[in-house]
């Protein structure tokens, strides 16, 4: 499944700003908004987040699955990959769709396409 072909509509400039400005790198989808079971009016949106080098969120962190349902119109599950269980780390990571990237410097692959 692509960003493109998500269930849930999602706003891309605004979670842009957001992810800019709590120094995520990348912020990824996995679980039930990518597979036919979810329910629109019941499901949350598990989420996963790639912190920049150096970024230390402490307790701010408790509240970014609060900011960003506010933003995708669902309650979000926010997690980072030390975050999952053992046990199914590696298979969400390998699933996740990526739904915004942080633009590469100079000498980096190219940024986030959403196509």
């Amino acid at each position: 499944m692509s960003a493109a072909e998500l269930p849930i509509p999602i706003d891309r400039e605004r979670v842009a700003e957001f992810c800019r400005a709590r120094g995520i790198r990348r912020l990824s989808l996995f679980g039930s908004v990518l597979r036919d079971d979810f329910d629109p009016g019941r499901s949350d949106v598990d989420v996963l987040a790639e912190f920049e080098p150096g970024v230390r969120p402490g307790l701010r962190f408790f509240g970014y699955g609060d900011e960003l349902a506010a933003i995708v119109g669902h309650k979000v599950d926010f997690n980072t990959e030390a975050w999952l269980s053992e046990y199914f780390r590696e298979e969400v990571v390998r699933e996740a769709v990526p739904i915004y990237e942080q633009a590469r410097s100079e000498g980096n692959p190219a940024p986030w396409n959403w196509t």
